[in-house]
């Protein structure tokens, strides 16, 4: 894809450089000649004219230099070389199906094209042709156009083409990996990406509930800006609203001369329940609560500073989290949005999309059985009120290209009603404009049942993360790293496991899927965990440091050394490393971040097949001396390390260079 798209890509620019040098040739000779009657006119076009001229030649400059420097999507190039194959062989195809992965074994080769069932298929149903997929996918090989990376291709069973590659040219792919770093491939126009999640409550303290959207939320935003795109984070707090009437009239009690001297609120989830206590069981109390609910939202000033200071405890407990886990996310919450409700309600109203039911203000969807309440009968919003406001916002004023909402399962209706009735209305068409619900289920304890405290209370988040700490600290001194580490060192290492564990604990695991949270099992350093990666990861980096060889050296051998992959481990190894943008590629596109995990697993299992049958470095066995150095296998040992930190980075997860 890469190959062909940018290479028109190119064309085009090259082609408007042509005309546009041309043309200022032409002005020019026009102010020679005198022949314009404005000469300032000629002098602002021909300006103009040289700017773009500049900025295209900048544009296809770097453009070129990025090509070059990014790793392949193997796959894409196939399937665009497949693709022109059955073109060729069937010209008057329709949609043909491109069916092209990576095999299962070797003897299969390396990657396989299964188009010719589908063709076939399609051939009987359309034209009453009866063709055996063998000769359709023989068809299809012999109009394999030229190309540098397919060795042969061989037709196996009913009609499978298995697709063996060059390793000139896999050898030549993992060079420039090395010698220009893990570069994605070119995407094309920079789309930009808005990404709500996280979104806890004002007043109720982060818990285990707000764990999955977090840490899923951040790797699809590290994806993203890796991959070349405009990232907005959005944290959509819950900041506005009822209960803060309650909060205020409990805050008036407690702290009287809170608008002079900052209430010291230690423990806001005490705070709130204790509130929440007193409107349930005390009348005049709630009664004042719902005055404080009008008064703040008319804007008055004493009742903002009252919120404010409400909502200021609770964004520096928030940020300890965020700390922790290393997020970075803007604060946008419902209160952003709540100037843009009386508008969201009037345009419904004004395109006959409301109904009133029982006072309410209602929209129904066409497909959906319930309706979105859009005001309520005493004249509030409500949360269909704020997301439609938000979803708005998010496609005129941010200019969303992608908009995606990690949000857990339970709210799947919610959103998609929320996002049909965004069609309705014609704020974007979903052809053009992607906006997605990536759902998730929730966390469950050993017990199989909603992961909860032994007194039956939610898990608090920052205690998850302190107890992560505390088993992490006692997992790395039973292997008695404390002797042998810095204490620097050590408490790195802590952090790295304890929060890397917690992350990869969850998105190891389908998102769509509940899953049981156990710290012996992330803390395992067997089997698909953060623990044995980061091990992994840190050996395979010490190897090089062991043998003496540093940074410096291997730039230098990878500029001048050919990657021999003679030995099947060493062309397993290397097929793996190259698969990284095509995994990449796919969660882009179905945001299944646990397809990552399970690609850094088999790397880190093929590496160790790959060490244990090849000697990187030979030594001698009486003495231990080092005796030969292969730097071919090195520097396949350093792009397995380079392709690791990467897949790590976009997951949130910072591994160490000693543990």
């Amino acid at each position: 894809t890469r190959h062909y798209c940018v290479t028109t890509q190119f064309a085009f620019q090259e082609n408007e450089i042509k005309l546009l040098t041309a043309e200022i040739e032409r002005l020019k000779n026009f102010g020679c000649l005198g022949v314009s009657p404005s000469l300032e006119g000629l002098r602002d076009e021909n300006a103009k004219l040289k700017y773009r001229l500049n900025f295209l030649k900048k544009s296809l400059q770097e453009e070129r230099s990025k090509s070059t420097k990014s790793m392949i999507n193997i796959n894409s190039c196939l399937q665009e070389i497949f693709g022109a194959a059955i073109q060729a062989a069937y010209p008057d195809l329709e949609n043909p199906p491109l069916v092209v992965t990576p095999s299962q074994q070797p003897k299969f080769g390396d990657y396989q094209c299964n188009s010719a069932m589908g063709i076939s298929q399609i051939l009987l149903k359309t034209r009453e042709q009866k063709v055996i997929p063998r000769e359709i996918a023989e068809k299809i090989a012999k109009n394999i156009p030229a190309n540098e990376c397919i060795e042969k291709v061989e037709i196996a069973g009913p009609g499978f083409i298995n697709v063996h590659l060059r390793k000139d040219f896999v050898s030549k792919q993992l060079s420039s990996l090395l010698m220009n770093g893990v570069q994605p491939p070119a995407i094309g126009k920079r789309k930009k990406v808005v990404v709500d999640f996280s979104s806890p409550n004002i007043a109720k303290e982060m818990h285990v509930g707000h764990l999955r959207s977090t840490i899923i939320g951040e790797s699809m935003c590290r994806l993203f800006e890796f991959a070349g795109y405009d990232v907005l984070r959005l944290n959509h707090l819950g900041d506005w609203g009822t209960q803060f009437g309650m909060l205020i009239a409990h805050l008036q009690d407690k702290f009287p001369d809170y608008l002079t001297v900052s209430p010291p609120i230690g423990d806001l989830q005490a705070f709130y329940k204790e509130s929440k206590r007193r409107f349930d069981t005390e009348e005049e109390f709630k009664k004042r609560a719902y005055q404080c609910v009008v008064l703040l939202q008319s804007k008055n000033p004493d009742f903002i500073k009252a919120w404010n200071l409400i909502c200021d405890v609770s964004r520096r407990e928030f940020q300890k989290i965020y700390n922790c886990l290393d997020v970075t996310i803007i604060e946008r919450g419902e209160s952003f949005y709540h100037e843009m409700m009386k508008d969201i309600v009037k345009e419904f109203e004004d395109k006959g999309f409301v109904q009133v039911d029982d006072g309410r203000k209602v929209v129904f969807v066409p497909g959906f059985p319930v309706p979105l309440t859009i005001m309520k009968s005493d004249g509030g919003y409500t949360y269909d009120t704020s997301d439609l406001a938000a979803l708005k916002h998010r496609l005129y004023e941010e200019k969303g290209d992608i908009l995606i909402y990690v949000v857990d399962s339970g709210q799947s209706v919610h959103f998609q009603t929320v996002f049909a009735a965004g069609q309705m209305i014609g704020w974007y068409d979903p052809k053009v404009t992607r906006v997605a619900h990536a759902a998730f289920g929730v966390v469950l304890g050993e017990d199989k049942k909603k992961f909860k405290t032994r007194s039956g209370d939610t898990v608090r988040l920052i205690d998850l993360l302190e107890e992560g700490l505390k088993r992490a600290m006692d997992k790395l001194k039973d292997k008695e790293r404390d002797k042998v580490l810095t204490p620097e060192e050590l408490k790195a290492a802590q952090t790295s496991v304890a929060f890397g564990c917690i992350k990869y604990a969850d998105l190891s695991h389908n998102r769509l899927n509940d899953y049981v949270f156990s710290f012996d099992k992330m803390l395992d350093d067997r089997g698909n965990t953060a623990a044995y990666l980061l091990y992994a990861f840190t050996r395979i980096r010490a190897i090089a440091r062991l043998a003496n060889i540093n940074e410096q050296m291997l730039r230098k051998a990878a500029r001048e050394e050919v990657l021999v992959l003679d030995h099947e481990k060493e062309w397993k190894l290397g097929k793996c490393i190259l698969r990284f943008p095509e995994i990449l590629q796919k969660i882009l596109e179905d945001l299944l971040l646990h397809t990552l995990c399970d690609y850094l697993y088999e790397l880190a299992t093929t590496f160790t097949e790959f060490y244990d049958s090849c000697y990187c470095v030979e030594k001698d066995r009486q003495t231990g001396q080092i005796v030969k150095v292969n730097m071919w296998r090195l520097l396949l040992c350093e792009a397995t390390a380079t392709v690791m930190a990467k897949g790590f980075d976009i997951l949130g997860i910072k591994p160490v260079q000693r543990m």
